[in-house]
């Protein structure tokens, strides 16, 4: 199974999630994690992920007679590089944004579902911007979001830091304009909201 396949369900892109930053963590610590999420569940998709090289083991040790692995994210293997996506189908994309955004939605149930969450306290937000931009203008704007957003990707896990998840999503919403004819500057005459003035 290719990387694409691996990260097209859910729980197994929430296990990404979870795994990011550099974190080496356990089936049951995932678990913890992952709270709505059945343990059986969890452990169907480690090992999904493991089999498909996209976690690692890094370490074992005997708890309670069995076996209990402390897995680490391949990130090399988790992300899809830019000529995988430009070969993935428009229709695929449809259902590739569906399980990111069921993803999100689990997260930020989970979220929620926890005691004490408070979104204004956390900074919680999820606006939704429309802007006007060139094609230079939106190079630069990416450039600017992922120099942003990798400053950030090297922090190690600490007790004075929370894991957040930033989800950016960018898409055009319209088609590009086409030429229009000059327009006179007042309004139309056959403008119906004109008539009969």
């Amino acid at each position: 199974m290719d990387s694409v396949e691996l990260l097209l369900h859910p729980v197994r892109l929430r296990i990404v999630h979870a795994m990011s930053g550099g974190r080496t963590l356990t089936t049951s610590e995932l678990c913890g994690l992952l709270p709505d999420v059945s343990k059986a569940t969890v452990y169907r998709h480690v090992g999904t992920l493991a089999d498909g090289g996209l976690l690692e083991v890094v370490g074992e040790q005997r708890v309670r007679g069995s076996v209990e692995r402390r897995y680490r994210l391949q990130r090399a293997r988790a992300v899809v590089d830019a000529e995988t996506a430009a070969a993935v189908p428009v229709e695929d994309h449809r259902r590739i944004f569906a399980v990111a955004m069921a993803a999100l939605l689990a997260e930020f149930d989970a979220y929620l579902d926890r005691d004490g969450a408070d979104p204004t306290a956390d900074s919680v937000g999820y606006r939704q911007h429309a802007v006007w931009l060139s094609e230079e203008e939106l190079a630069t704007l990416i450039g600017q979001m992922r120099a942003a957003i990798l400053g950030q990707l090297a922090n190690e896990p600490s007790p004075d830091r929370r894991r957040y998840l930033l989800s950016p999503i960018l898409f055009p919403a319209e088609q590009v304009p086409t030429a229009a004819p000059d327009a006179p500057d007042g309004p139309r005459r056959d403008d119906p909201q004109e008539q009969g003035k």
